[in-house]
């Protein structure tokens, strides 16, 4: 699992640093979820999940004042000892002297955020998914049409940097060609973004690399976005038979998620920019729950049901 640094956290959450004289470069966040340890600071450490970022929110420090100095000592040396990765005030609340004793003892970054806590956890949570989520990096070009997120598939030079071209060139938003990096976020998303040594540029054959933020503007561009369905391409072979209907989608998998896939075999004067189109405005019909295929076999049945009945 990639790891993310506390840097990193205080740069993305705008935190501020307490403890400056603790690295925050090296020490690494590798788990994707927070925790608040009222009980801990109780005195239960059963189940403690302490590789988790730690947040101290108001109820917590309502806690800690209840306590006798001390207490507090003990409370913090026991919490501080198991080598959380950092600690986090919500609020703005501020630790105190001891706290910041005993966290640069144990090189434990202590950090303060002015967000209430149930934000802080929120957004904390959901960007280090994304950061720590698992990853691949597969061959393709991945293309934002209507809002779906089309990852284009195919042998090498098949065409799928020309297809996104003519795209980008139709309104649409290039996020990453050649390489694409897949990142599972949920069991339901997937997330596709370029590498950062590729970002917004696309190779075409004859001519070379083409930075598309530059020749087509900033609204020809996306960082990131969901993977919605893949577009396969594939030479066309006049012995298979090929899908004409679509009454039962297939699928692709990715890190175990399964993805809507279609084969769409490749002829000269065949417009694959529009047959891209068509597949993403087609898809979004499908997930509005409206089927042409399946209309197109109710009117059948009811024309052959009509004809059964005349005869």
């Amino acid at each position: 699992m990639y790891g993310v640094t506390i840097e990193e956290l205080i740069e993305k959450m705008n935190l501020k640093n307490v403890t400056p004289e603790i690295d925050v470069e090296k020490a690494v966040l590798t788990h994707p979820d927070v925790n608040r340890p009222a009980l801990q600071l109780a005195g239960f450490f059963d189940h403690f999940d302490k590789e988790r970022v730690q947040i101290i929110g108001y109820v917590e420090q309502a806690y800690i004042n209840n306590l006798s100095q001390e207490q507090r000592r003990t409370v913090y040396d026991k919490l501080l000892a198991e080598k959380i990765p950092c600690l986090v005030y919500s609020r703005g609340q501020m630790p105190d002297e001891d706290m910041l004793e005993l966290c640069n003892h144990y090189d434990v970054p202590c950090l303060v955020s002015d967000k209430t806590t149930s934000d802080l956890m929120a957004e904390v949570i959901r960007w280090l998914k994304v950061k720590l989520a698992p990853c691949i990096s597969i061959h393709g070009v991945l293309v934002d049409v209507f809002g779906e997120g089309v990852l284009i598939m195919g042998e090498s030079g098949i065409g799928k940097s020309e297809a996104a071209l003519e795209l980008i060139k139709r309104g649409h938003r290039l996020v990453t060609d050649d390489v694409v990096e897949i990142r599972k976020v949920s069991d339901e998303t997937l997330i596709g973004s370029a590498p950062d040594i590729t970002k917004h540029f696309i190779e075409l054959r004859g001519i070379g690399i083409i930075d598309v933020k530059t020749l087509f503007g900033v609204e020809s561009v996306k960082d990131t976005q969901a993977i919605d369905m893949v577009i396969k391409l594939e030479d066309w072979n006049r012995d298979k038979e090929y899908d004409r209907l679509g009454l039962e989608d297939q699928y692709t998998e990715f890190l175990g998620n399964k993805v809507v896939c279609h084969s769409i075999p490749i002829r000269p004067g065949r417009n694959l920019a529009i047959i891209v189109e068509s597949a993403a405005v087609n898809y979004r019909q499908k997930k509005m729950g409206y089927n042409a295929a399946q209309e197109l076999y109710k009117r059948v049945q009811a024309n052959l049901n009509k004809k059964s009945d005349l005869d």
